[in-house]
């Protein structure tokens, strides 16, 4: 007896994606062999005169931050022609672009004086226990 229409007769096998098996590499040779001095010391004191004088230039870039803020709102002042003072402010983009951007940087280099000066003060090597 023949199968009817559209029905096949016996089921097909799964089909499964191809997977590639490649040997993975193993042993000691994955990692690369371990320092046993470090080539340069984290605990530097002069690291604190760095510190010192980023904090010094941060304190200049806010500086010009504010006055550049301060010099991009301009006040205009007009009379009506009643006699009575208008005033209003006009704000350049440009000046206050700059002024969040010298802030920015006044902020990068204080989180990088901190830095500084921790690597400065608490960065120490850890002797050998034998």
């Amino acid at each position: 007896m023949t199968p009817p229409r559209g029905k096949r007769s016996a089921p097909e096998p799964e089909r499964l994606d191809p997977v590639i098996d490649l040997p993975q590499p193993t042993g000691a040779g994955l990692w690369p062999p371990e320092e046993t001095q470090p080539e340069t010391k984290l605990n530097q004191p002069w690291r604190a005169f760095v510190a010192l004088g980023e904090v010094v230039v941060a304190g200049l870039v806010l500086w010009a931050a504010f006055a550049l803020w301060h010099a991009g709102v301009v006040t205009i002042v007009t009379t009506a022609g009643d006699g009575a003072k208008l005033a209003s402010q006009r704000h350049l983009g440009g000046h206050l672009a700059g002024a969040l951007g010298l802030g920015a940087l006044s902020a990068v280099l204080v989180v990088d004086a901190i830095r500084q000066l921790l690597l400065a003060v608490r960065a120490r090597h850890r002797k050998k226990k034998d």
